[in-house]
């Protein structure tokens, strides 16, 4: 990350920008870094000037306890005042959730596209998420970071093979050197489900995008976005998982923020 701006708190955010024209932010999800959607940036600044950060707590940015979702949203406010005063959002997974949350909170954003947000609108999905939360806020508070990790990765639905596979793997320290962040993602997340009231309050058009591969509730939970806040719209990439390909998504991404 070669520029830095700093958040209303103090915190230093590090991000990069590229390509030429509107402004598009990107925001990654839990378990990630601004390198993580630099892919979807390199489609996309042919056209539009694309911003990737590290969220705080990861990477090369900083950090400031005790943390708080406003905190995160403050750091979006000085990345739009530092690219122009203005921008649009896209998030990927729970950076979908904080985009949304974003938007409601009346941040210059002229559009919002999000890519799976995994809110749980399936049978048991609060209980799930509410159980994550407590072991995940215990395993954290006991300094457990690898339990943390493999928490997450079940929540995901990893087998347990692949888990136990990926903490004798060379990616694993840097892994649990991000751990604390999965409680900044817990929290963007809510309790887990479709947040209604807030979705409602949003005043600019919104995308939400699920890939055709995907478990079918991505797609019923991207469908419940698009169709609560006043305009919004659902897309389905047919073939596409969680883990969507730069090349299949940026196209419909320049379709929506170029209109």
């Amino acid at each position: 990350m070669d520029k830095k701006t700093i958040s209303a708190d103090g915190t230093s955010i590090a991000y990069e920008r590229t390509g030429e024209g509107p402004a598009v932010i990107l925001v990654s999800g839990a378990m990630s870094t601004g390198g993580t959607v630099a892919p979807l940036a390199v489609p996309l600044s042919d056209r539009f000037s694309v911003v990737v950060y590290d969220r705080r707590g990861r990477g090369e940015s900083g950090d400031r306890p005790p943390y708080a979702v406003e905190r995160e949203v403050e750091d979006l406010a000085a990345l739009i005042e530092a690219v122009g005063g203005e921008a649009a959002l896209c998030g990927v997974s729970s950076g979908g959730a904080l985009v949304l949350e974003a938007a409601a909170s009346g941040l210059p954003v002229r559009q919002v596209a999000v890519y799976e947000v995994p809110f749980a609108v399936y049978e048991g999905g609060a209980e799930e998420r509410a159980e994550y939360t407590e072991r995940l806020t215990e395993a954290l508070e006991q300094g457990r970071r690898g339990d943390a990790v493999e928490l997450f990765l079940r929540l995901t639905g990893m087998a347990e093979q692949m888990i136990q596979g990926a903490r004798h793997s060379p990616m694993w320290p840097g892994m649990e050197r991000i751990a604390p962040s999965l409680a900044y993602d817990d929290a963007v997340m809510g309790d887990g489900l479709v947040p209604r009231d807030r979705l409602a309050s949003i005043t600019v058009p919104v995308l939400a995008v699920a890939g055709g591969a995907s478990p079918a509730w991505m797609r019923e939970a991207a469908r419940a976005i698009a169709e609560t806040v006043p305009e919004g719209t659902y897309r389905s990439l047919e073939g596409q998982t969680h883990m969507v390909e730069p090349a299949v998504l940026a196209p419909v991404l320049e379709e929506f923020f170029g209109a």
